[in-house]
């Protein structure tokens, strides 16, 4: 097993306003822009192409967003998935896959090669009950539970050939991989890819890189961890900030990582949630649009 490099890299901020809970960064090549979303906010954010920033208040906490083929945005929100108009800020409902249950909301979520929109949940009961499940959202609005039993699902991203599903329990401390048919969907139970140790944190959004590694922000370790396809850390890169909640791929050509993080306290000094970025010399992979 070699041993796993820590890389410091050159970090800039991209954003001059504080987060409480930043998540769920998605890169639109398509225009440029950069969305997010701020979960207890809550809002759902876009860094404009050409340096505007908008900002859409949601009426109760959303988890995740996606882009939709149409140029809409799907939202997750505490009330079921919507499809967000981003011109006028409008929102419809498409579904509510959790039907209102207790102590639970959606939380991580990501278009995966076929399509639709891959949503879980996070148990919000304390202590935690091991309610939380992931949702497969269709675009015509049905769903199906794909698993439950989880604490805090997150860590959605696909292979890049589209055939191997990535997912974590942040809460469990470990990450699973499913096999994937692009049209199908998951194909059979997941497996275990890695139990996550604290210095690595607690594994949180992550993004896929061209050449197939999976990158896992470590929330509490300062970092983004970069694994190979058989779970083994091969990197870690480190962020002037305690959480980092998820990664993505970005510019032109995909070769800048953004990184968000939450509000917290860093060994007495309160840290602002805020949006990192930098270059590595690794690309990403284009995200998945919901057929919608």
């Amino acid at each position: 097993m070699s041993k796993t490099k820590i890389i410091t890299p050159d970090v800039r901020r991209v954003i001059d306003f504080p987060l409480k809970v930043g998540e769920s960064p998605t890169w639109d090549d398509r225009t440029g822009d950069l969305w997010l979303v701020d979960i207890l906010a809550p809002a759902a954010i876009c860094l404009r192409a050409d340096g505007r920033v908008d900002r859409f208040d949601m009426p109760v906490k959303i988890g995740c967003l996606a882009l939709c083929e149409s140029g809409d945005i799907a939202v997750a929100l505490e009330t079921g998935v919507h499809i967000m108009n981003p011109k006028t800020g409008t929102m419809k409902l498409l579904c509510n896959p959790d039907g209102g249950r207790p102590d639970s909301r959606l939380n991580d979520g990501k278009v995966g090669p076929d399509g639709c929109f891959w949503v879980g949940t996070r148990d919000e009961a304390i202590p935690q009950t091991g309610n939380a499940r992931l949702y497969r959202v269709m675009p015509d609005g049905t769903f199906a539970i794909i698993t439950d039993g989880l604490l805090t699902s997150n860590g959605l991203a696909w292979s890049p050939d589209g055939r191997t599903m990535y997912h974590s329990d942040s809460s469990g401390l470990f990450a699973q991989v499913f096999d994937f048919d692009p049209e199908k969907g998951v194909t059979g139970p997941p497996r275990r890819l890695r139990d996550f140790t604290p210095e690595e944190g607690r594994p949180d959004g992550a993004a896929m890189d061209a050449d197939g590694f999976y990158w896992i922000a470590g929330v509490l370790s300062g970092g983004v961890n970069r694994l190979s396809p058989d779970g083994e850390v091969i990197e870690i890169y480190k962020v002037p900030a305690k959480s980092p909640t998820m990664p993505c791929f970005g510019g032109p050509d995909l070769g800048t990582i953004y990184v968000t993080t939450l509000s917290n306290d860093n060994n007495g000094t309160f840290e602002q949630g805020t949006v990192f970025a930098f270059e590595a010399g690794i690309q990403g992979t284009p995200v998945h649009r919901f057929a919608i």
